[in-house]
């Protein structure tokens, strides 16, 4: 046997391997339920990672929702696509805090907009509920943990949610199925470049 064909059989033999790794741990996993999942970090894309999920589930033929709290009303790309196909939005509307400058009026309007996420993570026919930023709502103290908690808690068995945003409250993180962290290594905003339409936002 030449070096090369030597080569490619230890190659072939540990993609064997690895192939059986990972058949037994697909054919271990037999659980189904309604996942949780939170996207969080310093990172830019986590947003973008949530849409992503809620259009590969619409594409899928499932029924979504978004909630986006912090969100001004300005044109929304994600959202723009997203309602032709079905998806259900409630937006907070109010734009960032230092925009506002009325903490009043932005714990009134979470609260309102809050009510609408509750519709949502209590109706069986919607598969999937994205929480575009809500961990604010908690560093900001707009929101009560243990309402966040117990619509979570209380939502349909099936229904899939996702929560984005920065710094996420370790209890979202304790009850969550899936957690991910988006760190940044650069980013162009930094270097004086402005945010681009079709890509930020």
């Amino acid at each position: 046997m030449t070096t090369d064909e030597l080569k490619q059989q230890r190659h072939k033999e540990r993609q064997q391997r690895l192939k059986a790794q990972v058949d037994s741990a697909v054919a271990g996993a037999v659980d189904e339920k309604g996942l949780l999942l939170v996207i969080t970090g310093n990172g830019k894309g986590k947003s973008t990672s949530g849409f992503g999920t809620v259009a590969r589930a619409t594409g899928h033929g499932y029924t979504a929702a978004v909630v986006q709290f912090i969100k001004g009303s300005w044109d929304c790309g994600e959202r723009n696509l997203l309602q032709q196909h079905g998806v259900q939005f409630a937006v907070m509307a109010t734009g960032f805090t230092w925009d506002t400058q009325d903490k009043a009026a932005d714990i009134a309007a979470a609260e309102q907009v809050w009510l609408q996420a509750e519709q949502f993570l209590a109706d069986p026919s919607i598969d999937l509920v994205l929480l575009d930023e809500l961990t604010y709502m908690l560093s900001y103290h707009y929101l009560p943990l243990a309402r966040i908690e117990q619509a979570l808690l209380q939502r349909p068995p099936a229904q899939h949610v996702v929560i984005t945003g920065r710094a996420c409250h370790r209890r979202l993180i304790e009850l969550a199925d899936t957690v991910s962290e988006v760190q940044n290594v650069k980013h162009a905003f930094d270097n004086g470049i402005k945010a681009q339409r079709g890509i930020d936002w």
